[in-house]
């Protein structure tokens, strides 16, 4: 049934005459009367008691029961086309976003709060993940964007928004703490304080140490760098970290040195379903990160 025929046969209604109620919805009156016999013809009934020229339009029993509803029809249109509105413009809805534990304090905090500023209707909720479980949430919907390393699958569209050399943490008095260079073979026979298995960050570290020649097999994982980097100032073993987590939670007791590895970097990214049509809100909040990403 064409919502806009009810509405054609509600301006009748409305109006008590064909005469009146084409004028009001822009058409010719022999239009209108034929799209109203249509609808006569569809619904197997006579809605309309039209009766002599110049005396007001009825409505018959049949046309009482198409007013109830055609009213409910058309509000219920009216009303979702208010809500799409309201997405269209941000005064409602709800976003996804998975963050990786790794960067999301310094890079993405920002981001977000700026977000709620400009959009304090949207509702945001934030999953803390590594990257592995964040490209199944993405699979599964669960959420929308996500943070993680450069994916290797093609199902994933992505941002770059940060490139950073790996750093290697290590106890002031470990053995290789006067080193002038490292390199991840120089590692081979040190134990190894590393993210939990989780982390995209993780494989990646196994991946290039068995390219340097070792697997390493004495590992203690964690979750977060601040416990992490407690460990190696304990003398546990030394940690692999991105530059800027380095940096930032450095403690004493801890050298922080350069790895030379121009293949291990973090490349940190932001994802998304390639297939997926993203809500107002995330392409909204994609906006911003383009722009933060782009100074």
């Amino acid at each position: 049934m064409d919502l806009k025929v009810l509405r054609y046969f509600m301006a009748i209604v409305d109006n008590g005459s064909f005469g009146k109620a084409a004028e009001q919805v822009h058409i010719s009156q022999p239009a209108l009367s034929k799209a109203i016999k249509g609808l006569e013809e569809e619904l197997e009934v006579s809605i309309l008691d039209r009766g002599r020229r110049g005396t007001k339009v009825r409505l018959t029993p049949a046309g009482r029961i198409l007013q109830k509803h055609a009213n409910i029809l058309l509000s219920s249109r009216q009303a979702m086309l208010e809500e799409l509105n309201q997405l269209r413009q941000l005064e409602r809805g709800h976003l996804k976003i998975g963050l990786s534990p790794l960067g999301s304090a310094e890079l993405f905090a920002p981001i977000i709060g700026k977000f709620r500023a400009m959009y304090p209707r949207i509702q945001i909720e934030l999953l803390e993940r590594g990257g592995a479980e964040q490209e199944a949430a993405l699979r599964n919907s669960e959420i929308e964007l996500a943070t993680s390393l450069v994916p290797n699958d093609d199902e994933f569209a992505w941002l770059q928004v940060r490139d950073d050399p790996i750093m290697l943490a290590l106890s002031s008095t470990h053995p290789l703490a006067h080193a002038t260079t490292l390199s991840l073979s120089d590692l081979a026979d040190t134990s190894l304080v590393t993210f939990e298995t989780t982390f995209v960050l993780n494989k990646l570290i196994e991946e290039e140490c068995q390219r340097a020649g070792f697997t390493p097999n004495d590992i203690t994982h964690v979750s977060q760098p601040d416990f992490g980097l407690a460990l190696v100032a304990a003398g546990t073993g030394v940690m692999l970290l991105p530059k800027l987590i380095a940096e930032r939670h450095k403690i004493p007791g801890v050298i922080i040195k350069p790895l030379d590895s121009s293949s291990l970097r973090w490349k940190l990214s932001v994802i998304w379903r390639k297939e997926t049509t993203l809500s107002f809100a995330a392409n909204a909040m994609m906006a911003l990160i383009r722009e933060r990403f782009s100074e």
